[in-house]
């Protein structure tokens, strides 16, 4: 894009030099400072000639001064642009600004030491096993884009500037039906976040302060247990078993005091997979009621559950209020729309919208606006179905794959799971380095030493990696999958 116009300062104490001399001088500071970028476009002469108040021909004669000097070069059809390389007075210049600001001593309250964006992300894998990841190819971008453009025709003006930090009505409306008709999740406030990360944020930021603990599974979601102890909070793990949470390890540990939350993904625990059952769940929320701890219930992918109608979350029985439910549509549009939402009593929920007006006053108001859309029109429900037969293909086809190597005689090991986007894979052998050596095979999973933190293992007992199926189609399964076996037993299993 052309520049329309640059700031230039033309020092009067040149004026006995010529006015074409004083005008190149004040366009090489402009480039100097990097008003205009290396290959970038300089403003046309007419419209330099307008803005200095000069004729045309002044102008040409400015820009033929750089030209010779090597700032700017002529191209043509397309006008005058800064070189790529610049002269070694810039150069210099900059490398001065550059060495001052890395002398700069940052002092930090909290130095956050989570790497900020991985050198290559899951999704550029062309194997990739990650286990929360939809298959994006299959997102009806059309239909969304349908919805969009009727919002942009018919905009909700008012709603475009800063209000309601709870999110659009509309939207709160269409999942708060959802809730009630898919999870019976009533007699709760809703408010939308910039996914659930975010909610889980606030929350903390709101309910944890140092020297507080929160009790979570042993085996869990880093990202969440970081944003507990941005706070100063300390985890606790609960001891896990086959059937999930053990309540009678959370007992102890409640008994002990200073417990703030808890934090819980029971449908599909994170990573395991295990569906926390009704009986435990019981155990679970009678001693949060007894001791006065809250429950995070994280339930990231409740949409896909393939075998019966899936458990209803904890938040649809609470009669006490200390419930705090969070989920997501990023399992089943993409990471990137952004759409979370908090689900809990009104005075939490009023707490969380102000302190939410601190960080950045709303979502999206126009994503919202067309999700809601999406959801009035039926196409999000039409979506649901479709990736729901499509994902429990998949599950169904990586578990006939997974029983096959179990025939040729590897010791793998598994439970079929009930719903949810992964598969707990026990390879029966140590999966220490065995990432980073599929990461050079182009294949991406996750091991269970991402998942623990709480109880160090002799290398030999880290056994479990977690195996996403919804992202890949069934020929990529297949493949990766072979590429994975070999990686673990050395033999010639690839797919020819």
């Amino acid at each position: 894009m052309l520049k329309q116009n640059l700031n230039l300062t033309v020092d009067k104490k040149l004026a006995k030099k010529a006015k074409y001399l004083v005008i190149a001088d004040a366009l090489r500071q402009a480039i100097k400072e990097g008003q205009v970028a290396p290959t970038e476009a300089l403003p046309s002469a007419r419209k330099l000639a307008q803005q200095l108040a000069v004729n045309r021909h002044t102008i040409m004669a400015a820009l033929a001064e750089l030209v010779a000097q090597g700032w700017v070069e002529a191209k043509e059809r397309s006008g005058y642009r800064v070189v790529e390389n610049l002269p070694i007075q810039t150069s210099l210049a900059t490398k001065k600004v550059h060495q001052a600001s890395k002398d700069f001593d940052w002092k930090f309250r909290l130095k956050q030491n989570l790497p900020v964006t991985p050198k290559i992300k899951a999704s550029q894998y062309p194997y990739n096993f990650s286990g929360g990841q939809p298959d994006i190819r299959k997102f009806p971008f059309d239909e969304f884009k349908s919805h969009f453009a009727q919002t942009c025709q018919r905009p909700k003006i008012d709603n475009l500037s800063y209000g309601d930090s709870r999110g659009e009505a509309e939207l709160i409306n269409e999942i708060s039906t959802y809730l009630r008709r898919v999870r019976s999740i009533t007699d709760k406030e809703l408010m939308i976040c910039n996914g659930s990360q975010e909610a889980l944020y606030m929350i903390a930021q709101l309910l944890l302060q140092p020297g507080d603990k929160v009790a979570v599974e042993q085996l869990g979601y880093p990202p969440a247990w970081a944003a507990f102890e941005r706070t100063g909070a300390e985890l606790t793990a609960i001891k896990q078993d086959e059937r999930g949470i053990v309540p009678e390890h959370l007992a102890q540990v409640l008994a002990q005091g200073k417990v703030k939350l808890l934090y819980l993904t029971p449908l599909h625990q994170y990573p395991t997979t295990v569906s926390l059952d009704i009986s435990r769940r019981m155990q679970i929320y009678q001693l949060a009621q007894q001791y006065g701890v809250a429950i995070v219930e994280d339930d990231y992918d409740h949409e896909f559950h393939y075998d019966s109608q899936p458990i209803a979350p904890m938040a649809a029985d609470d009669p006490a209020g200390l419930v705090i439910y969070i989920s997501t549509f990023s399992k089943l549009m993409f990471g990137g729309a952004r759409i979370g939402y908090v689900v809990a009593n009104n005075v939490l929920i009023e707490q969380i919208a102000a302190y939410k007006m601190l960080m950045n006053h709303k979502s999206n108001v126009l994503v919202q606006q067309t999700v809601a859309k999406w959801m009035q029109q039926g196409g999000f429900e039409g979506h649901l179905r479709r990736m729901t037969r499509l994902y429990q293909k998949r599950r169904d086809f990586m578990v006939l794959q997974l029983k096959s190597y179990q025939d040729k005689g590897l010791p793998i090991h598994f439970v079929v799971p009930a719903g949810g986007m992964a598969i707990w894979l026990d390879t029966g052998k140590s999966i220490v380095g065995l990432k980073e050596k599929l990461m050079a095979e182009q294949v991406y999973v996750q091991t269970e030493l991402e998942f623990n933190r709480f109880k160090a293992l002799p290398d030999k007992e880290y056994r479990f990696i977690r195996l996403g199926f919804a992202a890949m189609n069934e020929a990529e399964v297949e493949q990766g999958l072979s590429i994975v076996m070999e990686a673990l037993y050395g033999k010639n299993l690839r797919v020819l």
